[in-house]
């Protein structure tokens, strides 16, 4: 296991060092595809020096299906985010929400907005980046506690990236646990749900009444890609197809509603897309081959003789389900980054299941969401980050009040520990 604890040190210590020197995401100075070059080269030298031929090893990791099938989609998903935004049709669903709120429903209906426009565009930091300007002005003109104002919006935000079909945790988590998308989001809505619920009741108890003014944006129209690639998606194609199918929507809709829209655009937008994934697809080629050599070398093989002497060698599903969701929330928390952390405990994540007899989509609805819960709420994430940066708010103050996040954590332990569930590996 040692070369993977050296790329997570590498990562971990580079980003304490930039944060003690002023900079303001120095977790994200050092890029983990450059950062795992160092955990590669040792894992290669340990595994000649236990007689495996090391190149072989990771080029047939690299090379893996699994790796490669999520790679095609994390193309998919940036083409289809990219083209959908140049559209315009994140400005059409922020409009749409927004447009409804009530008057005395702010916080509520910014966290319903981020929610949507997450689900929608499959991405936390993209959701911050089009509504925190608007949300902090609204929180402004209606005298609201501005932490909780962005902590609603990142609470959405996280929402949404926790059960988006295009979202790189959901194609990472699915994907290492050999899950179907659709039943993936179905047994993380289960659990989100409640926490979701109860975060808009607690918001539109501390929300006061304010006039709320939509923004200007294209056609209502263009919010359709969206809606059919969630349709789509939980109706259980496979992912491939679905954002096949909603790249050719919101190419042709962008075509016909937005305008000077053509084709050169729109291959452009699609190229755009591809290069917004290219650190993630380095990583996910990286890691799969990091993960051939440690499996190799019997580290997986170690660790999980570690955890089960941890789960005191109970069997069944919850000493697995925590084991998991410890190795999700750790993992998050040295690396600041929620796909990563995924990656780079999927592998083990899969042993873990299939040892306690967890189902692939129950494994990857709790590597999924502990992520998620954990990134959600880090001073040092990205998503807390950025929306300080935008609101000129500290995040420790914005980490307290992301309540969503909190509260998500309580319902999927919660549910762990419900005496009358069950979960079947063969389900």
């Amino acid at each position: 296991m040692t070369p993977l604890l050296l790329f997570l040190a590498l990562f971990f210590g580079a980003g304490l060092y930039f944060t003690a020197q002023g900079e303001a995401m120095g977790f994200y100075q050092l890029r983990a595809p450059v950062a795992i070059l160092p955990a590669l080269a040792l894992g290669a030298w340990l595994a000649h020096r236990r007689g495996i031929r090391p190149v072989e090893t990771l080029l047939a990791g690299m090379g893996h299906s699994n790796v490669m099938l999520m790679v095609l989609v994390f193309l998919l998903a940036g083409a289809f985010a990219s083209v959908s935004r140049a559209i315009g049709a994140v400005d059409a669903v922020v409009a749409l929400g927004l447009g409804a709120l009530p008057p005395g429903l702010i916080l509520p209906g910014l966290f319903l907005v981020a929610a949507f426009v997450s689900l929608a565009i499959g991405t936390s930091m993209g959701t911050i980046a089009a509504v925190v300007p608007i949300a902090t002005g609204l929180g402004d003109a209606a005298g609201l506690d501005m932490a909780l104002v962005l902590g609603a919006v990142v609470g959405g935000a996280m929402f949404g990236d926790n059960l988006s079909i295009i979202s790189d945790t959901t194609i990472a988590a699915t994907r290492s646990q050999g899950a179907r998308m659709a039943d993936k989001f179905r047994e993380n809505f289960k659990i989100a749900l409640p926490a979701a619920l109860v975060t808009l009741v607690l918001l539109a108890w501390l929300g006061e009444a304010a006039p709320v003014e939509a923004p200007d944006a294209a056609s209502a129209w263009l919010v359709l890609p969206y809606l059919a690639v969630l349709a789509l998606a939980l109706l259980g194609l496979d992912v491939v197809l679905v954002l096949g199918i909603g790249l050719v929507l919101a190419g042709v809709f962008g075509y016909v509603l937005a305008d000077g829209y053509d084709v050169v655009s729109y291959a452009n937008d699609i190229y755009a897309g591809f290069e917004g994934m290219v650190e993630i697809t380095l990583l996910s080629i990286l890691i799969g081959g990091l993960a051939a050599l440690i499996r190799a070398g019997g580290g997986l093989d170690w660790l999980a003789a570690v955890i089960a002497r941890f789960a005191r060698g109970h069997s069944g599903r919850r000493p697995g389900e925590f084991s998991i969701a410890a190795l999700a929330a750790g993992g998050d928390a040295l690396t600041a980054n929620n796909t990563v952390a995924i990656l780079v405990g999927g592998s083990l994540a899969r042993d873990i299941a299939v040892r306690h007899g967890i189902s692939p989509r129950r494994a990857a609805s709790v590597l999924d969401i502990f992520s998620c819960v954990v990134q959600g709420v880090l001073p040092y994430g990205a998503q807390i980050l950025l929306a300080g940066s935008l609101a000129g708010l500290s995040p420790l103050l914005i980490a307290g009040k992301v309540w969503y996040c909190w509260l998500l954590a309580v319902a999927a332990v919660a549910f762990m520990l419900w005496p009358g569930r069950r979960d079947a590996a063969a389900r």
